[in-house]
């Protein structure tokens, strides 16, 4: 469209307005400003000029101002509009105050008084049991005190590291004698790396403490918290003073009575020497004469009341699984000396029970019948009918099911010339008679 033509029409709608009509017969002088005219063109128009043609869709997407004024950039290089985060980098330039934050306080802001520190939160009891739990389980399973000491310091925070000690003993008490050898090891070798003198004190204290509820579950533990005390003083972890120190504090009778067992112990000759072996010694430490004769009074003892459960208990006591070829061998012997059906059937029932019970491996089973076979020619010696008594017993066993057929077959058989010289002619006389 000319610019003649659009002069024209705008000159048409200022002549129909009523109120430019009335401005203009009243003779005031109104200061109109003249809007500024762009100049459009059409696509012809464009060719003919330019030479070059805008499609629409250059020139929608096209960032040149559309009413001619300025470069397309944004205000304030991005830092003006309204909810916009501000110049890129501007937060590093100044500190900010909300003056509307209920916590803001103008003095404590300036005084310099401000220090920043980093803040472990609290856990409970409970939620610390449930991880020292596992590191004191596997402690017994290991024996690695390096590992528990790792595992120690990165599980157990610094002010709690006294209820590490509290719970490994309350566990122990619940254990074995070996494994309260295997605490009192752990205490000693923690103490000065991962658990100080207070960390231990302040736990038996605790422990002391709670003996009246111990008690229930375990009632032998004043004695074995006091064997604890005296332990750890023998191993220079707390002092001796401790023991009429926590005396002091003491307001039940059982927590008296652990503390005077503690004292008699470290009151005896040469008590901090025997105080190494208060737990007994236990497992493959023991010697071989004690555990062999342990095993023949464990045998002895059920041939008088045939008591499998006894017996049982007995045998675990000893913690020697590998050393069950022992009694496997004793009980055997002990059958053939007793040269008795009924004594034969007896220890053949309990033989059975070891192993349905996995008590005794099928291993240490067979290793103590071979055992035998081995020393057959030795026990004929004291025992003329040791082939015939010891061939009936592996045929009974073997009906049980607890032997194998490699067993059997293994079984050795003497010569006809030691069968007659054994004082056994009877026998052939008999059969040649009949």
């Amino acid at each position: 469209m000319a610019t003649a033509e659009i002069d024209a029409i705008e000159n048409e709608l200022d002549e129909k307005d009523p109120v430019v009509n009335e401005e203009k017969s009243s003779g005031d002088v109104l200061t109109k400003r003249k809007p500024k005219k762009v100049s459009r063109q059409n696509s012809k128009e464009n060719v003919a000029v330019t030479n070059f043609v805008h499609g629409p869709r250059s020139w929608k997407n096209s960032r040149r101002s559309r009413n001619g004024f300025g470069r397309g950039l944004p205000k304030k290089g991005g830092a003006g509009g309204k909810g916009v985060w501000g110049l890129p980098g501007s937060e590093l330039l100044e500190a900010y105050e909300d003056m509307n934050d209920p916590n803001y306080d103008s003095e404590s802001m300036t005084n310099g008084d401000i220090e920043l520190k980093a803040v472990i939160p609290d856990t409970q009891d409970e939620e610390l049991r449930k991880k020292m739990d596992p590191i004191i389980l596997e402690y017994f399973e290991n024996g690695d005190t390096h590992e528990a000491e790792l595992s120690v310091g990165d599980t157990v925070p610094k002010n709690r590291r006294d209820l590490f000690v509290q719970t490994a003993i309350e566990i122990a008490m619940d254990h074995k004698s070996s494994h309260k050898e295997m605490t009192s090891v752990l205490i000693s070798d923690l103490f000065g790396h991962v658990i100080t003198e207070v960390d231990i004190a302040k736990a038996f204290e605790s422990l002391l403490a709670n003996l009246p509820d111990l008690i229930i579950d375990i009632p032998d533990a004043p004695t074995v918290l006091g064997n604890f005390v005296a332990r750890a003083i023998a191993d220079d972890c707390i002092p001796p003073k401790f023991i009429q120190t926590a005396k002091g504090k003491c307001e039940t009778a059982v927590c008296l009575e652990a503390l005077d067992r503690a004292h008699t112990l470290l009151s005896m000759k040469h008590g901090l020497v025997r105080l190494h072996n208060v737990w007994g010694i236990g497992g493959a430490l023991r010697p071989v004469k004690y555990l062999t004769r342990q095993m023949t009074l464990l045998l002895q003892e059920y041939m008088s009341s045939f008591d499998i459960e006894e017996a049982s208990r007995c045998l675990r006591a000893l913690e020697v699984p590998h050393f069950h070829h022992e009694l496997v061998y004793e009980a055997i012997v002990m059958a053939l000396e007793a040269n008795n059906a009924t004594k034969e059937e007896a220890i053949c029932k309990l033989l059975k029970a070891f192993d349905e019970a996995v008590l005794v491996t099928r291993d240490q089973m067979e290793r103590g019948f071979l055992r035998v076979f081995d020393d057959l020619n030795d026990i004929s010696m004291d025992v003329p009918l040791a082939y015939i008594i010891l061939d009936r017993f592996v045929e009974r066993c073997h009906k049980e099911g607890f032997i194998s057929e490699n067993v059997q077959r293994r079984m050795p058989s003497r010569g006809r010339k030691r069968f007659v010289s054994e004082g056994d002619q009877h026998f052939i006389r008999n059969q040649n008679v009949l």
